[in-house]
């Protein structure tokens, strides 16, 4: 089974070769020049975000994204260097060595293939659902604190000011803010002009190479002035455009100590590149394998990490691009290494030229983009543990660094979604008119008045160890409300799964109401439900003709039960089984329940009203109540 699956995830052709014809490849190979326009500062800059030389960047944007596209899911995500992974991997090895050195190069590609070795296991044992089971509010906290990072470490660049690399935003911005004295008033110029040039060219066209622009510019402006005669910084010369065959040297002390940056990066990786893959596969009405994603993410990684390209990982904005350029194949990704090459052998003999004032502009309009703003001020407006989620990430990325802040993300993540676990929503119900059908909602969320005899209880949720004394205190809670009703319908529709601590539970109010001289039901249609009720001695306690596949059929169970006596003084008259129960003088032994003319029309309050909302509860009156 196992060589089967690793036949099936890296066997050729692709299923996508059958895709390519004459006419995709032209729209491809256009789309390859296009983003090739667009890689090239970009690979630049990242490198140097990253803390590698520019070249690297360069080798990454030529070998992740073949290998990417041949073995990935999407048929139009490119990937490559990105803002966020550069970030990471600048944080994770600059505290073991100095950026741009042989030692700290020799590490980013053994982390390169450390982390596409966790991508590749993640990828063969299918934990894709895993992995975008994380809160999106990480990513969002995530980037916004590399942004901040990565701007606080290119304002030396922008201001001419040569100051030691390393540490946080506030150490950094610090060591700027003490040599301020020594700004260079034209490296400022070169930076200014080059991020005018940015901002105009993308307002008359975004599919414009607006970086590639602004790096002509930024040149033109260094040769006009005379940059590097007055002191400015200039790139050194590319010493190969060429990807070679290179093992990573390093010692098993080394991989220990960076194999938690590893993991944490292709983590991050992954995230990024899973959730643009699956947005463009959900627009274009594409197919879309998570797990085989995964394993294309994985395979470039460990592949460009013997060939001098550091982590790679989707990248929206040239997946985006590739999209309006007219790209229908993953044959585009490989178009744009190709034409990158070529452009590689016209622009590298005058890299030198290239002013580092103007590198550095461009970097702080791509940390500027990095922060999503109106996402954030979606999740501060919307959700307190979105909130708690995305604000502890940022906080520690800033406070600490990049690689604990996925950590303490992750783990506030967890924490959110175990309380929400923990913590099932609890509904009494009663009957309503919503557009002629009868429906049961929430008795406190719609002001209904309820049977004086009976509670209809639905649990959404687990019902589990973690969930019961959370359980508990809401049936009591709803006991005091709803006080002297001591027959009870309980719907398990909701539950998804049921443990014995959960069980334990049930038989206890099963037992409870009996004790007070009532009864209880249990409406629960699904079949392993009803296997593991009978299994875990719930229905050997209820009997198992107080066990029903409909709400319907324990209703009409129940009102059989009902005191007639009291039936007799209820004008309520709230199922439709009541037609059979006596009724008091004048009154019709059945009435229509209250009508809803729209359900969501003002009076929603919360999420219980909605999770009412559903087929069972929307079904006809022969059904429901």
């Amino acid at each position: 089974m196992a060589s089967s699956l690793l036949v099936r995830r890296l066997g050729l052709p692709r299923p996508w070769f059958t895709a390519v014809n004459r006419s995709t490849v032209l729209g491809d190979a256009l789309a390859g020049l296009t983003n090739a326009a667009i890689v090239l500062p970009q690979g630049v800059a990242f490198a140097v975000i990253a803390g590698m030389p520019p070249e690297y960047g360069l080798f990454t944007a030529m070998i992740t994204p073949i290998v990417a596209a041949i073995w990935g899911s999407s048929m139009i995500m490119v990937s490559g260097p990105t803002t966020a992974i550069s970030a990471i991997v600048f944080a994770t090895l600059s505290e073991l060595a100095a950026p741009g050195t042989p030692v700290f190069v020799n590490l980013a590609l053994t982390v390169t293939v450390v982390a596409g070795m966790f991508q590749l296991a993640a990828g063969f044992l299918k934990l894709g659902g895993l992995v975008t089971f994380v809160s999106h509010s990480v990513m969002v906290g995530f980037t916004a604190a590399a942004a901040l990072l990565i701007a606080a470490s290119q304002l030396g660049g922008v201001l001419g000011i040569d100051v030691e690399p390393g540490g946080g935003v506030a150490d950094r911005v610090v060591r700027v803010i003490e040599r301020v004295d020594e700004t260079s008033l034209l490296a400022v110029v070169i930076a200014a002009s080059t991020l005018v040039s940015i901002v105009v060219v993308q307002r008359i066209n975004r599919r414009l190479p607006a970086f590639l622009v602004a790096l002509a510019v930024a040149v033109l402006v260094g040769e006009l002035t005379g940059a590097e005669a007055h002191g400015v910084a200039m790139f050194a010369r590319l010493p190969s455009i060429l990807p070679a065959f290179h093992v990573p040297s390093v010692d098993l002390g080394q991989i220990s100590t960076i194999l938690p940056g590893a993991a944490s990066i292709a983590f991050v990786g992954l995230l990024e590149s899973l959730s643009i893959g699956r947005s463009f596969a959900l627009r274009r009405r594409e197919a879309y394998d998570t797990d085989q994603e995964i394993v294309g993410q994985g395979l470039s990684n460990l592949v460009g990490g013997f060939f001098q390209a550091y982590v790679g990982a989707g990248s929206f904005t040239r997946s985006a691009l590739n999209a309006d350029s007219g790209a229908k194949t993953p044959i585009s990704a490989v178009f744009a290494a190709l034409f990158l090459l070529g452009m590689l052998f016209v622009i590298a003999p005058f890299i030198d030229r290239v002013p580092v004032p103007g590198m550095a502009a461009i970097i702080l309009f791509v940390a500027y983009r990095l922060i999503n703003v109106e996402m954030i001020r979606h999740v501060l407006q919307t959700s307190r543990s979105e909130t708690l989620i995305l604000g502890m990430t940022f906080l520690t990325g800033i406070l600490v660094d990049l690689t604990t802040s996925i950590a303490v993300g992750l783990i506030v993540s967890l924490f959110v979604f175990l309380r929400s676990s923990a913590r099932p929503y609890v509904a009494a119900l009663a009957p309503i008119l919503f557009q002629g059908r009868r429906q049961l909602r929430g008795v406190i969320h719609y002001d209904l008045e309820p049977c004086p005899q009976i509670t209809v209880l639905r649990i959404d949720g687990p019902l589990f160890f973690a969930s019961v004394e959370h359980l508990d205190r809401e049936f009591r809670r709803l006991d005091t409300m709803l006080p002297g009703r001591h027959l009870k319908v309980l719907s398990l529709k909701g539950i998804g799964e049921i443990d014995l601590s959960g069980a334990d539970f049930l038989v206890s109010e099963i037992q409870n109401a009996r004790r007070d001289g009532g009864d209880f039901h249990i409406s629960a249609a699904h079949v392993d439900l009803v296997r593991a009720l009978k299994r875990m001695q719930v229905v050997g306690v209820l009997g198992a003709d107080h066990l029903h596949p409909t709400k319907a059929e324990a209703i009409a169970a129940v009102v059989a039960q009902a005191d007639d006596d009291i039936c007799r003084t209820c004008r309520l008259r709230a199922f439709k089984e009541c037609a059979g129960k006596p009724a008091p003088a004048g009154v019709a032994p059945y009435r229509d329940p209250p009508e809803i003319d729209d359900i969501y029309a003002g009076r929603s309050r919360d999420r219980g009203e909605h999770a009412s909302i559903g087929p069972a509860e929307g079904a006809p009156s022969s059904r429901d109540a």
